[in-house]
């Protein structure tokens, strides 16, 4: 379940002004043309963009592209990086130079060209009202457009060597939870990565995985991307590769955990006053809120990271409990806010400005992390927000732990 947020440019502006004063380094977030809502544009195709040296078809894009403006936004893009501006940024990319093999017959750029494709797709972007950050908010280079180590880039030689309708058939459609699972799309791409990387290699069958075969493997990957997304339209590919990275992205925990000496300087012992150990409690989680909004595993998996990290030091009790930590305080807030696993796109709207979805289970407590903890994961199906009360029975006696499990 879940509420849609939005942002009008006056809320942007208190929330942004409130993100300078909690930050102690704070760059200028909004300026004067950042701080009003710019109408995005009709057109995916902006002015200025560098003579052709290579062949892109930019329009076969221009629905996606004006997907990526939205969810990139110049103010927002920062905080909805890692899970939803730089996965739909890398999508975009895929799908622009997939769609153009169709005429080059070629999936990759040269690398003398990757750099003024990328500086066209930013300013494309930027024109619609995207951050012109984008490169080293989502740490892209010009080479990941290109071939690199990948011996295949000829559409026809890709198919002679790769099994591109099983490929299809694995990846043509998928479901965003069960994929995270049973991995049969990703399983299809590895396969397909592997064959075209061991191409023109000896002694292949049965080779043990090399740091080079590895790398190559790598590459390719992002070459079979690439050709998937020229046999699926747009939007499709878009929904393939989003589902795709979000399984990558709620296996982990995007969060830098700050110095921990003051709470373990109030915290750290058994006759700490408690008034002042959730004090610094608070503190130091309120620094976390300033980082990036997070999806729901991703907060579990924060939660966990962080209170992993305690009983090295010395911790022997449930802190998140007696200060009353939740799931939510994780993540960037005003208000509080956490993304479901599989997160919306940001919308936009002249009169609400930018919204986004968020979850409504977000106000529960955060879980202590229990010894036999297994990270969250978007592979957990169908599962609803409650107590485990046989796990809660058995560690009662110990830390009283809660476990929380949320519908993927």
């Amino acid at each position: 379940m879940g509420q849609r947020v939005s942002f009008t440019p006056t809320l942007q502006l208190a929330l942004f002004l409130l993100l300078c004063l909690c930050e102690s380094n704070c760059a200028p977030l909004i300026g004067t043309k950042d701080s009003v809502l710019m109408e995005i544009k009709s057109t995916a195709l902006a002015p200025d963009i560098s003579p052709r040296l290579y062949t892109l078809n930019f329009s076969a894009a221009e629905s996606v592209i004006s997907i990526t403006a939205t969810d990139c936004w110049a103010s927002f893009a920062p905080y909805l990086a890692n899970v939803v501006c730089c996965p739909q940024f890398d999508a975009t990319l895929v799908i622009i130079i997939g769609q153009s093999s169709k005429y080059s017959g070629i999936l990759a750029l040269y690398r003398n060209h990757s750099k003024h494709c990328l500086s066209d797709v930013e300013k494309i972007l930027v024109s619609q009202g995207a951050n012109d950050n984008l490169q080293n908010i989502c740490s892209f280079h010009p080479e990941n457009l290109t071939k690199a180590s990948c011996p295949v880039t000829d559409v026809d030689e890709f198919e002679r060597i790769g099994d591109s309708s099983g490929l299809l058939a694995a990846c043509g459609r998928i479901d965003p939870v069960n994929e995270c699972c049973n991995q049969v799309c990703q399983i299809a791409i590895l396969d397909a990565a592997r064959k075209i990387a061991l191409n023109g290699m000896s002694n292949t069958d049965g080779a043990s995985i090399s740091p080079d075969l590895s790398r190559r493997i790598d590459d390719c990957t992002n070459l079979v991307l690439r050709f998937l997304a020229s046999r699926l339209d747009p939007s499709s590919a878009n929904s393939v590769l989003r589902g795709l990275s979000n399984c990558n992205v709620n296996k982990v925990c995007p969060l830098v955990f700050p110095n921990m000496t003051d709470v373990v300087k109030e915290c750290g012992s058994a006759t700490s006053n408690q008034t002042s150990c959730c004090k610094s409690m608070e503190s130091y989680v309120s620094q976390l809120q300033w980082q990036s909004f997070l999806t729901n595993l991703q907060a579990l998996n924060c939660a966990a990271s962080l209170g992993m990290r305690l009983p090295k030091a010395n911790f022997s009790y449930d802190v998140y409990n007696l200060c009353h930590i939740n799931l939510k305080d994780f993540s960037l807030q005003e208000s509080g806010c956490l993304l479901p696993s599989s997160p919306s796109d940001a919308t936009y709207d002249k009169t609400s400005g930018i919204g986004f979805i968020c979850d409504l289970n977000d106000n529960i407590a955060a879980p202590w992390p229990s010894k036999s903890y297994v990270p969250a994961s978007s592979c957990n199906k169908r599962k609803t927000i409650y107590d485990d009360d046989d796990e809660e029975e058995e560690e009662e006696e110990e830390d009283e732990k809660q476990r929380v499990k949320f519908e993927g």
